[in-house]
């Protein structure tokens, strides 16, 4: 597996609330968990799957935990307002394939790791954080923190926080702002296809 980024998995954590029992496990833990079995199983056939045969094969678990669309809508930020539906439209598109591409180019090999839930919170704003680490051998343990929103009636990743704090969309945020300011939201899709294309080399 490829070096964890802190530039890629970012910004402050909000309060957390008391912790749900460990016995007591709540459908947004059960779906991380769910990501982490199927993260797991690329890693462990990453050669035989190749990188276009992990990103077939974690895309719909993507898609199915993540809400991409709200993540692009985030890292976007204001201008999003802006865009025409149809920029809209091509961002989101490209923001999620350029999102799965970097999962599958990410988690290239298995060498031991394993993942564990640490807990789960309620906050105050109704969303939900479940804190989660990677175990690495011969190296310290890597927390990830994800922040979990209800949409039509299922809570769905909206950013993922490494070492607890490095909020993921905070740095995409501070990328996209330049990207935007110099070319707008078409030249932003056109960046996101170009950096997917290069992942799946």
């Amino acid at each position: 597996m490829k070096r964890l980024n802190r530039r890629t998995l970012l910004g402050a954590t909000a309060a957390l609330a008391l912790a749900l029992p460990a016995r007591a496990q709540s459908a947004p833990a059960a779906s991380i968990e769910a990501l982490h079995a199927a993260l797991l199983d690329i890693m462990k056939n990453a050669d035989r799957l190749g990188v276009k045969g992990r990103e077939q094969r974690i895309r719909p678990v993507l898609l199915r935990t993540f809400n991409l669309l709200a993540m692009a809508r985030i890292a976007c930020g204001r201008p999003w307002t802006d865009f025409t539906p149809a920029q809209q439209e091509a961002v989101a598109k490209a923001f999620s394939d350029w999102s799965i591409a970097t999962y599958a180019n990410r988690f290239d090999g298995f060498g031991g790791e394993s993942f564990a839930t640490d807990g789960e919170s309620d906050l105050p704003n109704g969303d939900h954080m479940v804190r989660t680490h990677i175990n690495r051998v011969n190296d310290s343990p890597v927390a990830l923190n994800y922040l979990m929103r209800q949409s039509e009636g299922q809570f769905r990743v909206v950013d993922i926080y490494l070492t607890g704090t490095i909020s993921e969309l905070a740095s995409r945020r501070a990328d996209f702002t330049t990207i935007l300011r110099d070319g707008g939201p078409d030249r932003l899709a056109a960046e996101l296809n170009r950096r997917t294309a290069e992942l799946l080399k």
